[in-house]
């Protein structure tokens, strides 16, 4: 697919819905980074708008975002208003967000009339924190004001509690999602360390130069099978090991309260 008119067909239509209010979209996450997959990442989007959006606006996204995300590529994306960004906060309030884990409540609301999840006046998103501060280092703008002129700078502090939920959902969930897990405790472990902000597919190039040789085998399974190249087993001694290993050392450099 030429991402080009991709990108541009999704600017087209947010900028038609969203009418006047619309002031820019950004590019986040892995495609930013250049560690995009076809087979496995999502499409990480943030537009701002000028203002709040109306429950009739909302729908209308909705409903674009269910038919067009998975086609091909999944979406995750959220719509901030400017007094959001300028009033930073974390965990940070939204005006709208739709990634694939909300399909199945979209649908049903849009079925029903009732818009407890399309339409909620509390809405926050401790991922925020993340995704601006990724944003804000290899972030692309695709339109509107260039990116330091209307994002604000993150918090380390605030950029480090969003990772650390993220990695404290991995380490129960390391057997399950092997491959997303494991890149991600890497990927909290590079950053605790050094304050290197990386993609999965770099933190994984990371481990496998960085990492005790016993952990190498299971790295080059998980970057493998993220690139797709091979579908790989991964057995729960080897996973349990690298997850402990990287708890170890991010404990020490963290606090445990903290983690």
């Amino acid at each position: 697919m030429n991402m080009e008119n991709y990108f541009n067909k999704l600017t087209d239509t947010i900028r038609a819905i969203t009418e006047e209010n619309f002031l820019g979209i950004y590019i986040h996450g892995s495609w930013a980074m250049g560690g995009f997959n076809p087979d496995r990442s999502d499409v990480d989007l943030l537009v701002v708008v000028g203002n709040s959006l109306d429950i009739a606006t909302q729908c209308r996204l909705a409903k674009f975002l269910l038919a067009n995300s998975n086609d091909p590529y999944p979406i995750e994306i959220s719509f901030l208003t400017q007094n959001q960004l300028k009033n930073w906060t974390h965990p940070c309030p939204y005006e709208f967000h739709y990634s694939e884990g909300w399909r199945q409540s979209f649908e049903r609301e849009l079925l029903t009339g009732q818009y407890g999840d399309i339409n909620n006046d509390h809405k926050v998103d401790p991922d925020l924190a993340a995704h601006l501060t990724i944003l804000n280092h290899r972030g692309i703008c695709w339109e509107g004001p260039p990116i330091k002129d209307i994002f604000p700078v993150i918090p380390q502090s605030h950029y480090l509690s969003s990772i650390l939920a993220d990695y404290q959902d991995c380490l129960k969930n390391v057997e399950a999602e092997p491959v997303y897990c494991v890149l991600n405790l890497i990927r909290v472990y590079w950053y605790v360390k050094e304050e290197v902000i990386s993609s999965k597919l770099e933190a994984g190039e990371y481990g496998l130069t960085s990492f005790p040789q016993e952990y190498k085998e299971t790295i080059r399974k998980v970057i493998e099978s993220y690139q797709g190249n091979r579908v790989r087993e991964f057995h729960k001694e080897e996973l349990t090991s690298i997850r402990d290993y990287i708890q170890s050392e991010v404990e020490k450099r963290v606090g445990g309260s903290s983690v």
